[in-house]
């Protein structure tokens, strides 16, 4: 990707939901997606912070990119982060208090989310404003659709609730609701994004 190419906004959107999905394809912040999709509440919440951050720093670097100089860059990148960081955590701290105690830890750790500053140095650097905000716009619901769709999946068979709603009276599979399942939601979920991608592109192929 090099400065002069050019991206439409679906292009940028498809690549971050699903040819670059943070989760399912790049695996890139495993931690919050484990330790944060207990409940559909806490990954949208956490998304939609990542979401902020990533098009906010992709839009600040992609405007001053011919000023950060190639030595300091990456210092650069994580200031720049941990400034839009610090607007999301009290952002949330002021309007949302209640959800933001179950996800306060999480949101600070956004400063080292390995999928914010990958976008900043293979893109954002590289690009104009207009492509690199949408770039951040993919790979920000990219990371959302993943934490919201792990979170459904542990929510129902783990409580049998969604959004804290209460839709069977019992628990299905407590075991799904425990830390430790994170990992087999995201093996097992994995395995069905890359499956009906191939599915898909082997459909499209035929036509």
């Amino acid at each position: 990707m090099s400065e002069g190419q050019h991206y439409t906004v679906l292009e940028r959107l498809a690549n971050g939901l699903v040819r670059e999905n943070p989760i399912f394809k790049l695996a890139l912040s495993m931690c919050p997606a484990v330790a944060m999709t207990n409940n559909v509440r806490n990954g949208f919440l956490l998304g939609l912070a990542v979401l902020f951050v990533q098009v906010a720093s992709n839009v600040t670097v992609s405007i001053f990119r011919r000023f950060i100089h190639e030595r300091i860059r990456i210092p650069a990148y994580i200031i720049i982060i941990a400034t839009w960081v610090s607007v999301s955590d009290m952002g949330l701290a002021a309007y949302a208090p209640g959800f933001y105690k179950e996800i306060a830890l999480y949101v600070k750790l956004i400063v080292v989310f390995a999928i914010i500053i990958s976008r900043l140095e293979v893109f954002a650097s590289r690009n104009t404003v207009w492509p690199s905000f949408w770039d951040g716009m993919g790979m920000g619901l990219g990371f959302m659709f993943a934490l919201m769709f792990v979170g459904v999946f542990r929510e129902f068979l783990g409580s049998g609730s969604l959004w804290g709603i209460e839709l069977l009276p019992f628990k299905p599979f407590f075991f799904w609701s425990l830390p430790p399942a994170g990992f087999f939601a995201i093996g097992l979920l994995m395995a069905l994004f890359l499956w009906l991608e191939r599915r898909f592109n082997a459909w499209r192929g035929r036509k």
